[in-house]
């Protein structure tokens, strides 16, 4: 499967170690990768340079529904050639009949 990034910036200062070291890691088969970083740190930026260069179907966790709906729009920007889904539980709303 083929993922092109499309944006008017570049990788920038750590980003690009950390790109690195996650790609390798995946590629060493450990499935499951934490990348850390302040807010405004470029971490989607850096997912999204990951995906493109792993080319495999990709999810994406957050732990919010505000951060899931901008990770959302962020993602289909940076990939508008591929599908990119959003998916929101609402469990907290659900008041079984018990």
């Amino acid at each position: 499967m083929s993922f092109q990034l499309v944006s008017e910036y570049g990788v920038k200062g750590d980003q690009e170690q950390a790109i690195g070291k996650l790609v390798r890691s995946l590629e060493a088969g450990n499935r499951h990768q934490t990348l850390l970083g302040v807010t405004g740190s470029g971490k989607t930026f850096s997912m999204a340079n990951i995906v493109e260069r792993m080319g495999k179907p990709t999810l994406v966790m957050s732990h919010n529904k505000t951060l899931a709906a901008q990770l959302y729009s962020e993602f289909k920007n940076f990939f508008p050639n591929n599908a990119v889904e959003y998916f929101v539980s609402y469990f907290d709303y659900y008041q079984p009949e018990a």
